[in-house]
């Protein structure tokens, strides 16, 4: 089994080129090993919709570290194993404006998966919206906090697995550059 580093972010905005958190759990010999969550300050403003969607506003994220600090810190974590995310383009993309914004090198492709596309396969027939999906599989979730919309994610990657998904046929690359 590959480790997997499972994560989320939320948005400050309708631009979705910044994040206000991220949650990150990492899956290593099929089971959730470590978890990490951080607000992370935009630098810019904060939408109505999203403040109502995540409950965060400027206030939140005063004290928390901007994306390049926050960087430092979990590039060690993003570079260990293979990204995962539920609605992948999404996560991905925020990130990848995240490290364009500020300058920052990473590597040109990374491999990920997206439970949304795997589940489709593994489970079609019911929508794969993450809230339906953990009603479906009975695990708690309080959407729209990153740290646990990432722990979901890793839940419902660990299920699919059980279920016999061919972890080689879901992996992808997408490209940074």
């Amino acid at each position: 089994m590959y480790r997997y580093i499972a994560f989320d972010v939320e948005t400050p905005n309708r631009y979705n080129n910044r994040m206000s958190a991220i949650g990150i759990s990492v899956i290593e010999d099929g089971e959730i090993k470590e978890e990490f969550f951080s607000y992370v300050n935009p630098e810019c403003h904060f939408d109505y919709f999203n403040t109502q969607l995540t409950g965060i506003d400027e206030k939140t994220v005063e004290s928390a570290p901007a994306f390049p600090e926050l960087w430092e810190q979990i590039e060690p974590l993003m570079s260990s194993g293979i990204l995962v995310a539920h609605n992948a383009s999404f996560d991905l993309c925020v990130l990848k404006k995240c490290l364009q914004h500020y300058g920052i090198q990473w590597k040109a492709m990374a491999k990920y998966c997206c439970t949304v596309q795997i589940g489709k396969r593994v489970v079609p027939g019911i929508p794969h919206k993450l809230n339906t999906l953990c009603d479906y599989y009975g695990i708690e979730l309080d959407h729209h906090k990153a740290d646990s919309d990432s722990h979901a994610c890793a839940e419902i990657l660990l299920r699919y697995l059980e279920a016999g998904a061919q972890e080689k046929s879901f992996i992808r690359t997408y490209r940074f550059e």
